[in-house]
């Protein structure tokens, strides 16, 4: 599995897993007096949080992401649905194959 492919599936796992920890974990500790929801869960959303940011740095750096980008896929790890977006639009499969477009006028 290439580290695009990998980012991608890491990215939707870490939102909806962030999803799962804030609509469902934290209702059932808060509202139902069940703290093993977000006992199980906040420890999920951890590692895949931390497979996001690092994973984020290496698909940056392949796919030839500015700093700005890089930067923004970093901030959408802690925004509930971002990383779908992230996931969606930034990591396409093969973008790394395609050519950097050159502005006008230069060879």
């Amino acid at each position: 599995m290439d580290i695009v492919r990998a980012f991608r599936v890491v990215s939707i796992a870490e939102a909806t897993s962030f999803l799962v920890l804030l609509l469902i974990a934290m209702p059932l500790k808060y509202g139902a007096d069940l703290p093993v929801a977000v006992q199980v869960m906040g420890p999920i959303h951890g590692v895949l949080f931390l497979g996001y940011v690092g994973l984020a740095y290496a698909t940056g750096e392949k796919l030839g992401w500015g700093l700005k980008r890089t930067v923004l896929a970093l901030i959408a790890a802690v925004l509930p649905v971002a990383p779908f977006f992230v996931e969606r639009h930034w990591a396409k499969p093969g973008a790394a194959a395609r050519p950097e477009p050159q502005p006008a006028g230069r060879a």
